[in-house]
């Protein structure tokens, strides 16, 4: 008797789809909010920086957006795991039931 391993197959894929895209989102918001050298430079007047001041409006909206990209992986991850936990539990019920 062949155990068919398609919910497994899906739940790995969801999850791995959701590793790469926080993975993005991640690099992006650092991007984002990442100072560069100038920032820091000796002499420097205003040392009041902060992320709305080094940032655009367009840096912001993604930054935004990449914020909500995270979150949309991690609740892409947590379905993913429901779906390996409830193939799991199938699985092991219908071996019960056969054995």
């Amino acid at each position: 008797m062949e155990i068919p391993s398609s919910p497994f197959n899906a739940g790995v894929q969801g999850f791995q789809k959701a590793t790469e895209k926080a993975t993005e989102a991640a690099a992006s918001i650092a991007e984002t909010t990442a100072y560069g050298a100038s920032d820091f430079a000796l002499g420097q007047a205003d040392n009041d920086n902060t992320v709305s001041q080094n940032t655009g409006a367009g840096d912001l909206s993604d930054l935004n957006q990449s914020i909500v990209d995270l979150k949309v992986a991690e609740y892409q991850a947590k379905a993913s795991a429901k779906v390996i936990e409830t193939a799991d539990e199938n699985i092991g019920t219908l071996l019960d039931v056969t054995v």
